[in-house]
């Protein structure tokens, strides 16, 4: 079972947006020593919505090889078509990596029956196992408990990124899937009171900037260190917060810039952070002691 926090990777572009890969690779060094728990190459936050299909299959193979075995890989493949779904899914199978991630198709808003023949097609077609990933805010369309516990018992789909926020599907989706059904949040800001209500870990925007917190917090809440998990999710509130002031990627992208990462490479329809919140993200990078890390 893959738990802790697992960081859902920027795809680092140059100023002219052609993918940076030498900055991928640095990424991944990085999130190693680190100690992120995993990474998710090419799902929102990796702008998988603006690359090509020779990108997106380019920067999961360099992701896997870079990592090497030195912490689980997740691959982003989802789309709102099952039979692209597969092809891209298919052609990524035989790299080194340890799962996919699923998104519910969007923007054709199929019923729970749809979704379930969805996700089930994608699991049949590969030989790795699939993390559904819900995400109703993007989407237009809610993956809902009953049909998560049906597609459970489906021998490849092994989790869920549940990103509503909503705390009260914890309980119920353990307890319908069962012991060995991976529990992800897609939620920073609710993280600490997911894993402590019965999840595993998040898939996380925050720990593209702050992995060893993102970490560290993890570990406490899943270990039940209750005071402990609230002390080192506290410092980190702003910037759950603030890395949605506008739609992720910008802020994270923006952030990790700032910290001298990344370039300041963005795709369009996405534009780079309005002006009026980078005092807002600086202070909330400061509250989190990583400006002052970076000075040192």
């Amino acid at each position: 079972m893959i738990s802790g926090s697992l960081v859902a990777l920027v795809t680092p572009m140059r100023e002219d947006g052609g993918v940076d890969f030498e900055c991928l690779d640095q990424l991944v060094d990085w999130h190693v020593a680190e100690g992120t728990n995993g990474l998710v190459v090419a799902g929102t936050t990796g702008e998988s919505a603006t690359l090509t299909r020779a990108e997106h299959i380019a920067v999961i193979q360099r992701v896997a090889e870079r990592a090497a075995g030195r912490l689980p890989v997740i691959a982003g493949t989802g789309s709102n078509s099952t039979a692209q779904t597969i092809d891209l899914s298919t052609a990524v199978d035989a790299l080194p990596l340890d799962g996919f991630l699923v998104v519910t198709p969007y923007y054709n808003k199929p019923t729970q029956e749809g979704l379930y023949r969805h996700f089930s097609a994608v699991a049949d077609a590969v030989s790795r196992p699939v993390i559904l990933y819900n995400v109703p805010g993007r989407t237009g369309v809610d993956l809902l408990p009953e049909t998560v516990v049906r597609l459970a018992a489906h021998p490849r789909i092994a989790g869920i990124k549940e990103a509503t926020g909503d705390l009260a599907r914890v309980v119920p989706l353990a307890d319908g899937c069962g012991p060995e059904f991976t529990l992800l949040s897609g939620d920073d800001a609710t993280t600490r009171e997911f894993i402590l209500a019965g999840g595993h870990g998040v898939i996380s925007v925050t720990a593209n900037v702050a992995p060893a917190q993102m970490a560290a917090m993890c570990e406490a809440a899943r270990s039940g260190a209750v005071a402990e998990a609230a002390a080192l999710d506290q410092p980190l509130a702003a910037l759950h917060d603030e890395l949605f002031c506008e739609s992720n990627p910008i802020p994270v992208k923006w952030a990790l810039q700032r910290l001298g990462m990344i370039p300041g490479g963005i795709r369009l329809p996405l534009t780079p952070l309005d002006p009026r919140y980078h005092a807002r993200m600086e202070s909330a990078l400061d509250i989190a002691g990583l400006l002052a890390a970076k000075a040192r």
